[in-house]
């Protein structure tokens, strides 16, 4: 039967088609005034989908560079941090800051268990200069309270900067960026926002400017005040990714088009619509009798199910990939083997969610050797769609 080859990683994500075309037919030089205005649109547009008054850029590079940019602007050597983690990618805080001669302090939580704000509370000290944490930990699939932890830091005052990694969280969470007073927030282009890797993006609050004036990390090429000096006469500091730009115009473009024209409405929709297929993949896998590896703060970017007794979630990758040429993710680092990940960020649609589910289905019967109920994940996920129209429907008649 034919297989045609789709992603339900939490990155990269499926591709816009509109942002595929901007990308192949795009040849403008950089240093031009018709790149210069698509420049300064996009990054006027990226501040309604991030919804911050604060500048935003866009830099060419993995989110990765926009967070040791995080470190490296906001930090000298010997400051004191407090990185809060509970999976791989908020361990990735715990070095950069390292990296960069910074103290650590670190409060971890279990994998696949969210952040108690008691516990920030008792580690959080007037002393910390910093704050680094996740929206989203997409290597668990749990999600973090960052309105509590904001309110917790902003309570201290202005001398400590809250950073966040939203890489997954953009487009599929809820943020109040510049009322919670969220210093440095950062996104990445092959997530919710359709295209493919290769741009990082962040909004930069005005007590984070004023605090690089003092930092002494060293900083080249991720120097935010170069880069933000340069985007006010409508460049980069440095050759930035044209094609790429060409297709977040284009993934920006279909977000408003979401919203009837406005953008803003379009990124709630783009949010719910990742909430909804979440909830979704969430009651089919329950329906399976499946456990949800982050069950009780669950993300929308991406849903992690532990694998069955005695089955090594590879070989569901395997299965997945092999009979039906979806690629889902494995667990990372220690957590390989017991969990698989399935994404429904970004260009992620309702048959995309039943699709996936009624291959589980089959993937499940065959790496089990056991009858799975066909048609039940199906029905689940089918039940809470219905669900959430009919809730829709009475909310439009009222």
């Amino acid at each position: 039967m034919l297989r045609k080859n789709r992603l339900f990683t939490p990155g990269p994500t499926p591709l816009l088609p509109a942002a595929q075309t901007a990308m192949a037919s795009f040849s403008l030089h950089h240093r031009t005034g018709d790149f210069r205005a698509l420049f300064t649109r996009v990054l006027t547009d990226m501040k309604e989908f991030i919804g911050t008054k604060n500048d935003v850029l866009v830099l060419a590079c993995s989110g990765t560079g926009v967070m040791e940019a995080a470190v490296s602007n906001l930090t000298s050597p010997g400051d004191k941090v407090l990185v809060l983690t509970a999976g791989k990618f908020g361990e990735r805080w715990r070095d950069l800051a390292k990296a960069f001669g910074c103290s650590v302090e670190l409060f971890s939580a279990p994998y696949g268990a969210t952040i108690s704000l008691d516990d920030v509370r008792r580690k959080f000290t007037p002393e910390v200069r910093a704050v680094y944490m996740q929206a989203t930990e997409s290597s668990t699939g749990a999600r973090h309270d960052v309105e509590g932890i904001a309110k917790l830091v902003r309570a201290a005052g202005d001398e400590t900067m809250l950073v966040i990694d939203a890489i997954t969280g953009l487009g599929t969470t809820h943020f109040n960026v510049d009322g919670w007073g969220i210093d440095l927030i950062i996104g990445g282009s092959q997530k919710a926002l359709m295209i493919p890797p290769g741009l990082a993006y962040c909004a930069v609050s005005e007590r984070a400017w004023k605090r690089m004036e003092s930092t002494k990390s060293p900083r080249y090429y991720f120097d935010l005040r170069k880069e933000r000096k340069a985007a006010a006469k409508g460049e980069s500091a440095y050759t930035p990714a044209t094609s790429l730009f060409a297709a977040l115009a284009a993934a920006l473009d279909y977000v408003r088009q979401m919203g009837d024209g406005d953008l803003a409405a379009g990124r709630e929709a783009l949010i719910n619509n990742a909430e909804l297929a979440a909830e979704m993949t969430r009651a089919g896998a329950h329906a399976l009798g499946l456990q949800l590896f982050a069950p009780s703060a669950p993300a929308a970017a991406l849903t992690a199910i532990q694998s069955p007794a005695g089955v090594d979630s590879g070989q569901i990758v395997k299965e997945f990939r092999e009979s039906f040429g979806a690629v889902v993710a494995n667990g990372q680092g220690e957590m390989k083997g017991k969990l698989f990940r399935i994404a429904h960020l970004g260009y992620y649609d309702y048959l995309d969610t039943i699709g996936i589910l009624a291959a589980l289905e089959h993937v499940l019967t065959t790496v089990t050797g056991k009858p799975v109920p066909y048609g039940a994940a199906v029905r689940a996920a089918q039940e809470v769609y219905a669900k959430h129209n009919a809730q829709t429907q009475e909310s439009v008649e009222a």
